[in-house]
C-alpha cells in the first residue's frame, strides 16, 4: 500500500479471484412467466397515449426476463459478468435464469487431449532424439481460466511442449551407468516427473492434468543407425560376460566335485589344461571338435 500526501491511495497487489457459485433461478418457471408477460403485452389491443406504453414496457419487461435465460449441458459452465465485473459461474446443467443484464461466457469442463508435435531435443548426454507425449487435461477453475490468461488452449499446448522438451533434455537416452535414470529404461518415473511439470506449468489457467503419457521417443534419424549398432555391441559384450561368468563357475563346479570324490589326481598343470578345454567348450559359439590325445599330457 502506497500513501502519497495529496494523492490517492494505490495498492500495487492485484485482486485475487475465486470461482464461486453464481446467482440463480430455475429457468423453466421464469421461462414461462416471460412467456405470459410478452403474450399478455401482445393481447393489448388498447392503443393511445398512455395504453400503447404500457404495452411496449410489459412486452420490454417479458423479453428481459427471456434474456436472463441460459442452457447449461453436461460437462459446460457459464461465466457471468455483470458490466465486466465477475459474479459468479453456473456449473449446474439445465435450463437456469440469471440476471438479464449480465454477460455469459461458455466454457467446456469436459476432459481434453492434447499431443504435442514431434519434437527434436538434445538429451542429457547430448544425442539428438525425437520426443512428442500426449496429455489429458481438464478446466477446474473456470475463473482462472477465463481471466487470468488470454487463450487457456494455447497455454495449455505451449507449456507441455516447454515441459516435454525440458524432460528430454534433463536425462539421457539411455542410461551408460547402473542405477542412473534414463527416458527409455524409467519410463514409468519420467511419466509421473513429465505430469507433474505440466500440472506445474498449466496450474496459473485452472487447469489440472490427469495424465500425460510419452508417445514418441527415439533417436533422430542421422544418429538412429550408429546408436543401434552401439546397442547391438552392448548386448552382445553382456551376453558374453554372462557366458563367461556362467563357465567358470561351471569349471569351478567340474574341479570341486573331482576333488571331493576323488576320481583323478590332477596336478596344477593338468588343472590348468583341463579348465582351459572346458572354458573352450562352454564360451565356444559353435560346436567344439574333441581331439583325442594317444599320448599323455607332458608329451
Amino acid at each position: 500500500m502506497l500513501d502519497l500526501p495529496g494523492t490517492l491511495s494505490l495498492d500495487s497487489s492485484p485482486q485475487v479471484l475465486k470461482e464461486r457459485s453464481a446467482g440463480r433461478i430455475a429457468g423453466l418457471p421464469m421461462l414461462c412467466l416471460g412467456l405470459v408477460i410478452v403474450l399478455g403485452g401482445g393481447a393489448l389491443t388498447i392503443h393511445g397515449g398512455v395504453a400503447a406504453l404500457v404495452d411496449t414496457l410489459v412486452f420490454l419487461a417479458g423479453a428481459l426476463v427471456l434474456r436472463g435465460l441460459i442452457a447449461v449441458g453436461p460437462g459446460q459452465a457459464r461465466v457471468v459478468q455483470l458490466f465486466g465485473r465477475y459474479t459468479g459461474t453456473v456449473r449446474l446443467p439445465g435450463l437456469q435464469w440469471v440476471n438479464p443484464f449480465t454477460t455469459r461466457r461458455q466454457l467446456s469442463t469436459r476432459i481434453r487431449n492434447h499431443e504435442t508435435p514431434v519434437l527434436k531435443v538434445n538429451d542429457a548426454d547430448g544425442n539428438p532424439i525425437e520426443i512428442a507425449a500426449v496429455v489429458v487435461w481438464q478446466v477446474r477453475d473456470t475463473v482462472r481460466a477465463v481471466f487470468d490468461v488470454d487463450d487457456f488452449t494455447e497455454f495449455v499446448a505451449i507449456q507441455a511442449e516447454t515441459a516435454v522438451r525440458h524432460i528430454g533434455m534433463s536425462y539421457p537416452y539411455d542410461a551408460r551407468e547402473m542405477g542412473k535414470v534414463s527416458l527409455r529404461e524409467n519410463a514409468e518415473d519420467i511419466t509421473h516427473e513429465l505430469s507433474a511439470e505440466i500440472a506445474a506449468r498449466v496450474a496459473p489457467a485452472g487447469v489440472g492434468v490427469v495424465e500425460s503419457r510419452l508417445t514418441r521417443l527415439a533417436y533422430a534419424p542421422e544418429i538412429a543407425q550408429a546408436m543401434l549398432r552401439r546397442q547391438q555391441a552392448e548386448a552382445v559384450v553382456a551376453a558374453r560376460q554372462r557366458i563367461v561368468e556362467g563357465a567358470v563357475g561351471m569349471v569351478r563346479l567340474a574341479l570341486s566335485r573331482l576333488e571331493e570324490e576323488a576320481v583323478v589326481q590332477l596336478d596344477e598343470e593338468r588343472k590348468a589344461a583341463m579348465v582351459s578345454n572346458l572354458l573352450v567348450v562352454l564360451c565356444s559359439e559353435q560346436a567344439t571338435q574333441p581331439v583325442i590325445n594317444t599320448g599323455t599330457l607332458y608329451q
